[in-house]
């Protein structure tokens, strides 16, 4: 802490001075390049009645320059790689959160195996062999109650278990509520666009693309997801992860997660209003990805952000309920979340016979406070750097990250 103070001055002092002293052959060259992109627009854009490229240039991030781009017809083409079938993700499905859908495929069945269900399986019987969960929170509504732990392993990012518990609401509305896709975006307010890219009609296997906002400091992440739903006697265990996808081509940006792992077991529990009822709906969550971020910094984000994100799904699955009850049509998604691999208690036994693996324990007690003060010091610090260098451009992002992440090591580094 003596090291970190003095360093975080004279990096900010760094910073104002170099803002302060422009050289003249620094505007020069801003101006060159203006011209010569502009040029460039000029050629490449069409032409409109209202609006020119140059002054888009020149009037970069106005309201009324971004109006004009969203109201260009193209849209962005993608080929699944069958004659004749493409879908078309337009600009302005993108900025307003809607939802599309592509063509379905059949050929997607092997997406999510039965090997991710006995994964999942361990998870839920804590015997996947990993290391002790730390719990990390424990908050509640009157009819909600939420907690949560993270793991740390040896290789890999931070993984994340929790379990939330709703009053009044059955494992199935909460299976087709996670899995409805068109209505998330009334809750999920990072989801800024998603499209089911292949189904399969008899495993109910899907592939999707969501495209999720990222704070400011961060681009928009793209993530291909393969899901799919077993039932066990009424419960359901229920796989997302990241897959490879031939018709989605990769692109510069939006940034794509690769590494991405989220599923949940549903079950109904009985209603802590002790009534004897199965009246609730648990659910134990099991969450890992690999942003491209430093780890350090997105378990702060996590740990801050946690609770105001969970909170936002208790209303949104009432909102839910209602929509239902009111016999709204099923969209897409929700209809395939009915489209469900029915297998028995006995066969899922079988599939973790042949497996002996050690049992992992959940820590009662809370991670470090004094490994979060230093943490949080260190992170805020340079996200204090990064948001007062993004619009100048003093300072690139994997810098700032690459200086975070060793300063970070070096305090948590034993003495």
């Amino acid at each position: 802490m003596l090291y970190l103070v003095p360093f975080w001055i004279a990096f900010l002092v760094g910073i104002l001075v170099g803002w302060a002293w422009k050289p003249k052959w620094a505007e020069l060259l801003t101006q060159k390049l203006s011209s010569v992109v502009s040029k460039s627009l000029e050629l490449s854009l069409p032409s409109s009645s209202s609006m020119s490229p140059m002054f888009c240039l020149k009037n970069f991030g106005s309201s009324s320059c971004l109006n004009s781009l969203n109201l260009q017809p193209e849209a962005w083409v993608i080929d699944n790689g069958e004659q004749g079938n493409t879908l078309s993700v337009s600009p302005s499905e993108y900025d307003n959160s809607s939802t599309s859908r592509s063509v379905v495929n059949e050929g997607c069945s092997s997406a999510i195996t039965e090997e991710d269900l006995k994964h999942l399986c361990q998870l839920v019987e804590m015997r996947d062999g990993g290391p002790t969960w730390m719990h990390m929170m424990d908050r509640s509504t009157p009819n909600m109650s939420y907690q949560a732990w993270r793991r740390d392993p040896k290789t890999g990012p931070p993984q994340y278990r929790s379990r939330t518990v709703f009053e009044n609401a059955t494992a199935r509305i909460v299976r087709d509520f996670f899995w409805d896709d068109e209505f998330r975006p009334k809750w999920d307010d990072m989801l800024a666009y998603s499209a089911t890219m292949e189904e399969c009609s008899t495993t109910g296997t899907m592939v999707v693309q969501w495209i999720r906002k990222f704070p400011f400091f961060c681009s928009d992440r793209e993530y291909i997801i393969g899901r799919r739903i077993w039932e066990v006697d009424g419960s359901y265990y229920c796989v997302t992860k990241g897959v490879t996808c031939a018709s989605v081509p990769r692109r510069n940006k939006p940034r794509r997660v690769d590494l991405y792992y989220s599923s949940w077991y549903i079950r109904a529990v009985e209603s802590r209003r002790g009534n004897g009822q199965l009246t609730a709906c648990e659910v134990l969550l099991f969450h890992h990805e690999d942003m491209g971020i430093p780890w350090e910094i997105a378990k702060l984000g996590v740990r801050q952000g946690m609770w105001g994100t969970v909170k936002k799904i208790e209303p949104g699955l009432c909102a839910y309920q209602k929509e239902r009850e009111s016999l709204a049509s099923l969209s897409q998604s929700a209809y395939m979340a009915q489209v469900n691999t029915k297998i028995s208690m006995e066969y899922l036994i079988s599939l973790e016979s042949n497996e002996d693996l050690s049992r992992s324990d959940v820590d009662s007690t809370s991670e470090n406070p004094l490994a979060q003060n230093i943490s949080r010091a260190l992170i805020y610090g340079g996200l204090i750097v990064l948001a007062c260098s993004l619009d100048h451009g003093a300072l690139s992002k994997t810098f700032i990250f690459d200086m975070g992440r060793k300063l970070t090591d070096r305090g948590n580094r034993p003495s």
